[in-house]
């Protein structure tokens, strides 16, 4: 192996040995405020941050929706979307085709373990 291949693979090995450091502290605060659930048996995210949620849907697509009045529980809507819920049960309405679901198995989202 040439000189010049060895520290390539030393410098890829040094940045993936990075990436395998454990979460900073901005990483741990948002997993805190972050939702993983099922939306017809595909992964939803949903992010909570004040005055918004913040969706990754099944697909790619995002969506920020904005926390409005609910006279219990959660509601963020963006128009078209909207997000309903207390605790770990949410339900999601879309608006445009005027289809509501309730989102199954939602639990809070927890940082991949270091591997060893």
């Amino acid at each position: 192996m040439s000189a010049n291949r060895l520290v390539a693979a030393l410098v890829a090995a040094v940045a993936l040995a990075a990436c395998a450091e454990k979460a900073s502290k901005e990483e741990e605060e948002a997993a805190k405020n972050t939702m993983i659930c099922q939306l017809q048996g595909e992964r939803l995210v949903i992010r909570f941050d004040p005055g918004e949620a913040r969706m990754l849907l099944p697909g790619g697509d995002r969506a920020i929706l904005y926390q409005v009045p609910a006279a219990t529980g959660l509601a963020f809507s963006n128009g078209n979307l909207e997000l309903r819920g207390r605790g770990s049960d949410f339900t999601l309405a879309d608006h445009t085709t005027g289809v509501t679901v309730k989102l199954a198995d939602c639990a809070p989202y927890s940082i991949p373990k270091e591997a060893k």
